[in-house]
């Protein structure tokens, strides 16, 4: 499935969903995103009330996947004929016969898994959509958790390009999820949360009775627990040479972010590890970062917070945790843990300001490096540009003021009005320049 946990959060994707139902005349919606994020769960509490059908593929055979179908159809419609029928495209022919000018919800979840097995089903689709089903009130929907073959769906060469009326990538919940989904948890455990774990809702279900560090013990070490292989599972779903993907994600999880040092890294030739890391891009699970102001010279690094941690701390010690030596590899973690949490800290801070939960009226956001010199964050306002520092620490004033003046030194490469801005754990008596966890805790709970 999609996703499968409490269900909070999703405002805007209702919103969505609602006001395309609102809309007069056949609506073909397409819904994706990475899989354990809560597609299943957003879809479900969409269809509370609604007259339709909510129908799981599966990997099974198209013709299981046909009789299940039709099985639903026939439920819904009172009509025992649609049992008999054997194919995808006329079962879709005869719902439109059937429901006229009803407004019918029909929810294809894995939508990938027909793809998969039928490689001819969206010129189906296409054939049905223009001679039947764009007359009627059908809210049809589909699904998916490959976001690489959700997208084919939606791209120019796809036979339902132009037909489509809207489509909705679900992301992985905000700090505000986050903590909507820990309501109990402090600030400081919910960057811890947000570090390992990301805004993912399978995962937070899982380890919200836990501490962080209980949960990285219990749930993501111990062999035979789900998101022991999660992320080995995930690629082996998606892609058809998961090994040389991992030795690249390894890579990146050590440090190696540019071309260049994961040429050497891996091994591979650039214009191979170009056409790996193009495909890793598109299954959203790395990223590409230019320094502010810089249009070459960008550094490659892991989008998916989970996946960050296991391949930094997981994959490299898996053989041993396959001999049971738990305690060793926890006690290798521990020691470089708080480093983690700090690099994360700053991540976070920088998408806080993307989502304008720290507003200061800024618009793009970025990193900057350059010759062995880095600033967390710039961020461009109105009347100049705001740089900012992230400490994973407790900072005296003194301490803290130090901070900000090697920050200004490294902004004085910058034109213009500059504005600066420190963030840390905790900082003893801060001033209009600094920000702590309190302050950030008051932001994200509102």
């Amino acid at each position: 499935m999609c996703g499968d946990t409490v269900f909070v959060n999703r405002k805007r994707e209702l919103e969505f969903l609602e006001r395309k139902w609102g809309e007069n005349g056949a609506q073909l919606i397409i819904i994706y995103g990475r899989r354990r994020v809560g597609k299943t769960m957003l879809l479900k509490e969409f269809l509370e009330g609604k007259k339709g059908v909510y129908f799981l593929a599966t990997a099974d055979s198209m013709g299981e996947n046909v009789k299940g179908l039709a099985d639903k159809f026939g439920e819904l419609t009172g009509r025992g004929y649609f049992r008999e029928v054997k194919d995808f495209g006329r079962l879709f022919l005869y719902l439109g016969d059937e429901i006229k000018n009803q407004r019918i919800a029909v929810v294809l979840d894995e939508f990938q898994y027909l793809m998969s097995l039928e490689p001819g089903i969206l010129s189906v689709l296409q054939k049905v959509w223009d001679e039947h089903l764009k007359d009627t009130e059908i809210f049809l929907v589909l699904c998916g958790s490959s976001i690489g073959l959700m997208e084919r769906v939606m791209e120019y060469k796809s036979p339902l390009y132009g037909r489509r009326t809207g489509q909705w990538k679900v992301e992985p919940f905000d700090i505000r999820g986050i903590a909507e989904m820990l309501p109990e948890g402090s600030m400081e455990e919910l960057v811890k949360v947000y570090a390992v774990f990301g805004g993912v809702p399978f995962y937070l279900d899982l380890v919200k009775d836990l501490r962080v560090e209980d949960a990285i013990r219990e749930k993501v070490l111990r062999k035979g627990e789900v998101l022991y292989e999660e992320p080995e599972f995930l690629l082996r779903e998606q892609l058809r040479e998961p090994r040389v993907y991992k030795l690249i994600l390894k890579g990146l999880a050590l440090g190696y972010e540019t071309l260049g040092e994961l040429v050497s890294f891996t091994g591979l030739d650039r214009g191979n590890l170009s056409k790996y890391l193009d495909v890793l891009e598109r299954l959203d699970i790395v990223s590409y970062e230019l320094p502010y102001g810089k249009r070459k010279r960008g550094r490659y690094y892991i989008k998916d917070n989970f996946f960050n941690f296991w391949f930094r701390f997981v994959y490299p010690n898996l053989a041993d945790l396959e001999l049971g030596l738990l305690d060793e590899v926890w006690a290798k973690i521990e020691r470089e843990l708080n480093a983690y949490y700090g690099r994360m800290f700053e991540r976070l801070i920088r998408e806080m300001l993307r989502q304008k939960i720290i507003d200061l009226e800024q618009r793009r956001v970025a990193r900057w490096w350059h010759k062995g010199k880095e600033v967390d964050t710039v961020a461009e306002l109105d009347d100049g540009l705001l740089f900012a520092e992230v400490k994973w620490s407790e900072l005296k004033r003194k301490e803290a003021k130090r901070i900000l003046e090697e920050l200004k030194e490294k902004a004085e490469r910058f034109e213009g009005k500059k504005r600066f801005l420190l963030i840390a754990k905790r900082i003893d008596g801060k001033t209009g320049e600094m920000m702590d966890l309190d302050d950030l805790e008051r932001l994200v709970r509102g």
